[in-house]
């Protein structure tokens, strides 16, 4: 499982760029509110990566349970 992290730079000119790494397909679209509100700013452009386009692989355990009747 890769690290999850967000890269955010300031430029002096106040632009903000911000890179969401390690988060495949389309959840890393479901930061962009959450950024906005921590720095109170608003997309005006963006760009998927690579990763935007391949899939998380999600572990699923399944267990067996077995019912035991009492007489």
């Amino acid at each position: 499982m890769s690290k999850k992290q967000i890269r955010v730079q300031i430029f002096p000119d106040g632009q903000i760029k911000a890179d969401v790494i390690g988060i495949k397909g389309r959840a890393c679209t479901d930061y962009i509110e959450i950024l906005e509100q921590m720095l109170g700013a608003e997309v005006v452009d963006s760009e998927y990566t690579s990763e935007y386009y391949e899939t998380e692989q999600v572990h699923v355990e399944q267990q067996q349970f077995h019912q035991i009747k009492h007489r």
